[in-house]
């Protein structure tokens, strides 16, 4: 199936990119998509425990299956000054 993947803030810049196109396997869960692009950018672990996500423009948990055509945000965790 195939994903558009957003990726804001700080993560834009670990990156260098906002947006991705990622394929990945019927059934695949969050947790799948995310050990996909860390392992492609390793940095992005260190936030894996923060880090806030979407599917559709609707916040989800990592066990959150995923669908063909799915956009998908990653976020780090909301700042406010």
């Amino acid at each position: 199936m195939k994903l558009r993947v957003l990726f804001f803030s700080v993560l834009r810049d670990i990156t260098s990119t906002d947006e991705i196109a990622l394929e990945l396997p019927a059934g695949s869960t969050m947790t799948d998509l995310l050990a996909q692009i860390e392992s492609r950018w390793p940095k992005l672990r260190d936030w894996q425990n923060s880090l806030l996500l979407a599917l559709d423009q609707t916040y989800v948990k990592r066990d959150a299956q995923l669908h063909d055509g799915g956009e998908v945000a990653i976020m780090p965790p909301v700042q406010g000054g």
